[in-house]
């Protein structure tokens, strides 16, 4: 037996093509920028607590935490906070990444003082939480240029390892190249092989927030400048890179990517 359906009423493909649709829109929804800001906020807060906790902890107690551990360990968190909150606010966890994506069109810079100051926020209390329960100096947990090399080397340095990093995460955000939750593995990735190789020399920070937590609770900034020109540069040479292999950014994967795509209601083509 055959019903007739009433026009007027949605089917189940019209529904789901709406619910793309809403999520969409839903990028720009300032009702949902507090989650987005909280979100930022935290990934940054676990990420620095790996970053910094490494050297704090090596600090405490020595001979615990090879150079090899300290670096991997950020790459895994990266990767699991992409996991767990990359579709709430897009995961940056670096003020880099925020102006990258902005330079790219993929995410409004209205938006991008807001996510840089949590992400800062966030470093610090991640430093003051580790201070405060390691009981060793913020300092060593952060990122400075090695004994013998200048801060124009660690620049360098920084600024090459950013390119690397920035291009993954674009390129991950990116149409036909947009490999989901596969984008996590390939982020956190490159963060631990980045800092097997780069980070005798710099650290391989590629993060200003992540340098900035530790340096402010430590109360030193011994060649800070070096970590927010570097980052910001190379991530600013990664969008030019970008443009290159990809065109122009704005499309709806990109966005989708670099902002979250938050939405109460999930439609389910399959039901009517």
């Amino acid at each position: 037996m055959t019903t007739n359906h009433d026009p007027s009423v949605p089917g189940p493909i019209a529904r789901y093509e709406q619910g793309i649709i809403d999520r969409v829109n839903d990028f720009n929804d300032p009702r949902q920028e507090w989650r987005r800001l909280f979100s930022e906020l935290l990934g940054t807060f676990f990420l620095v607590l790996v970053a910094a906790g490494g050297g704090m902890m090596g600090q405490a107690f020595p001979g615990t935490i090879s150079r090899t551990a300290a670096v991997v360990a950020p790459g895994l968190m990266v990767m699991a906070i992409i996991l767990f909150m990359g579709k709430v606010s897009g995961a940056h966890l670096n003020p880099a990444v925020s102006i990258a994506f902005a330079l790219r069109r993929d995410f409004p810079w209205w938006r991008v003082p807001g996510y840089v100051v949590v992400q800062l926020i966030g470093a610090t209390l991640a430093a003051l939480f580790l201070h405060e329960v390691i009981n060793v100096s913020a300092k060593y947990g952060s990122n400075f240029p090695a004994h013998g090399y200048s801060n124009w080397a660690a620049f360098w340095m920084e600024l090459i390892l950013t390119v690397g990093l920035v291009s993954v995460i674009l390129g991950t955000a990116s149409g036909a190249q947009n490999i989901g939750i596969l984008g996590a593995l390939g982020v956190g990735g490159y963060i631990a092989l980045a800092g097997l190789w780069g980070s005798p020399i710099s650290g391989a920070s590629m993060n200003p927030a992540r340098t900035f937590g530790p340096d402010l609770v430590g109360t030193t900034f011994t060649g800070y400048w070096v970590y927010v020109a570097g980052p910001i540069i190379g991530a600013a040479i990664a969008v030019g890179i970008a443009f290159v292999l990809r065109g122009r950014g704005g499309g709806r994967s990109g966005s989708g990517a670099a902002q979250g795509d938050i939405f109460t209601e999930t439609v389910d083509p399959g039901k009517s």
